[in-house]
């Protein structure tokens, strides 16, 4: 049985800032219910049940998003923990993680955190200026309170990563975002794509152009290589990954290998989709109270799902970087915007650079 990677959505869509970019606000716009409240003991008990199940005795990743995930409170998150430890009878290695804005964490949350080994992803679009769409209702700037949540999971040994949301503003910035993360200490970042809503094809600064993106994966990857050759590394997890994936190394990162890979994402009812980016109504595979992971798994949509995303473009076949751009990526950001010539820039100018890795021989 493959280990179980089961992303959770306990407080659904639920969510206390109004960042202009939402990916998770379209994906609910587009289904019939925009919400399904949070999750409850009964239908988290199951989950974990079946759960493990479906692990069997392999290892099991749970990870928390949203929405916003903290507000389904800290006494589920406990519960979810002690049910784990109890229903773990044949002993899978349990992996925890939690995406979250970082408005809500204090020493109570930052104690937990550390206590059961959680890997926190905090999202923080960069300094002051990079950070002015993660808004809260009040219009306000979410910058400050997610510093002051860096600090508070530092001060309590919680470890955290930086996810930040890529936009065309950020991407316009990126050198000086990137060296702003590494004065703070940040040493774990994730750059992510901006996506356009579902069928738009809006154009602003949230929104990357293939030249954009181009720009900053260059300029931001020569930093990245000297800061590394300088013994100062800054994982950035796409680079980590197309490093891997140069030199013949197992990667870890969705999409990049080119196609979508098993998974499960929950929402607070139950149901269960194959992707966070598609937890709509058509790619929804089952109820976790009425169903089991391996009858979903084996659906005609989960197996869809997945065949869909192994069809590489004909523009690709000859491409002398598709060992390395493997079509680029995830399918949702190549429906947002096709970064075709983004990324053949980008390998075509730093491949000669992935070499440094070759001689040093990396443990990224």
């Amino acid at each position: 049985m493959p280990p179980l990677s089961l992303m959770i959505k306990p407080a659904s869509s639920l969510c206390n800032l109004s960042c202009e970019y939402c990916f998770y606000r379209d994906v609910s716009e587009h289904r019939e219910h925009l919400g399904f409240g949070t999750m409850s003991k009964e239908t988290a008990q199951v989950l974990i049940k079946k759960a493990l199940d479906f692990a069997n005795g392999e290892p099991a990743a749970f990870a928390f998003q949203g929405g916003e995930p903290t507000l389904a409170g800290i006494d589920y998150f406990k519960f979810f923990v002690e049910t784990v430890n109890l229903m773990n009878v044949k002993g899978s290695q349990i992996f925890y993680s939690i995406q979250t804005n970082g408005t809500m964490i204090n020493e109570e949350w930052a104690k937990f955190f550390h206590k059961n080994n959680f890997l926190v992803g905090l999202s923080l679009d960069g300094d002051l200026d990079g950070n002015k769409f993660r808004k809260k209702p009040s219009g306000q700037n979410s910058f400050y309170q997610i510093l002051t949540a860096a600090e508070i999971l530092k001060k309590n040994k919680a470890e955290f990563n930086i996810l930040t949301v890529l936009t065309g503003f950020c991407a316009d910035n990126g050198e000086r975002i990137y060296k702003f993360f590494r004065a703070k200490g940040f040493r774990y970042l994730q750059f992510i794509p901006c996506l356009r809503p579902f069928d738009s094809n809006e154009q602003s600064e949230l929104y990357m152009t293939a030249e954009q993106y181009s720009d900053f994966l260059i300029k931001v990857f020569n930093l990245y290589v000297k800061d590394y050759v300088r013994g100062n590394y800054v994982s950035i997890r796409q680079f980590d990954n197309w490093v891997r994936l140069f030199l013949k190394q197992p990667t870890e990162q969705c999409g990049v290998q080119g196609h979508c890979s098993h998974q499960f994402v929950s929402e607070s009812n139950g149901n269960i989709y194959p992707c966070d980016f598609y937890c709509t109504d058509e790619y929804c595979l089952g109820n976790i109270l009425t169903s089991d992971f391996m009858q979903m798994a084996n659906s005609k949509t989960a197996r869809d799902f997945i065949r869909e995303s192994l069809v590489i473009p004909e523009k690709c076949k000859k491409c002398n970087v598709f060992h390395v751009c493997r079509a680029g990526g995830c399918k949702r950001t190549q429906q947002s915007e096709d970064y075709c010539l983004a990324y053949k820039k980008f390998f075509n100018s730093c491949l000669p650079l992935f070499r440094v890795f070759i001689a040093e021989k990396p443990t990224i």
